[in-house]
């Protein structure tokens, strides 16, 4: 069963998803399975603002959704499918959420 974790950000709900979806900024904030070779996500639905990536097996997926919150920031809600089985899929969640919160502040610090 995939840990879920979701998160606020004071960011716009777009500047938010593209951060995510960014190939170069994806290796930051995702779990090293699925950071991949800077490759894009295995599927994206921008209409939706929606994006999963797989490590290429059934092991490890990873599915963030983002909508809009209060005051013009965002809601993210990310499930993450840990293949190692280990211990500690949630806190795995949470820790990548944390480094998005960090990459988006980042892009719009740059920006």
């Amino acid at each position: 069963m995939p840990a879920r974790a979701v998160r606020g950000m004071s960011a716009p709900p777009e500047v938010v998803f593209n951060t995510a979806t960014d190939p170069d900024r994806a290796s930051a904030w995702l779990p090293e399975p699925l950071r991949g070779d800077g490759s894009p996500a295995a599927e994206i639905n921008g209409e939706e603002l929606r994006a999963r990536w797989g490590d290429g097996g059934d092991d490890w997926s990873a599915e963030i959704r983002v909508e809009p919150a209060d005051s013009g920031g965002a809601r993210i809600q990310l499930d993450l499918a840990d293949g190692s089985a280990g211990a500690g899929p949630d806190q795995l969640a949470d820790e990548a959420l944390t480094n998005l919160a960090r990459e988006v502040a980042d892009n719009l610090q740059a920006g």
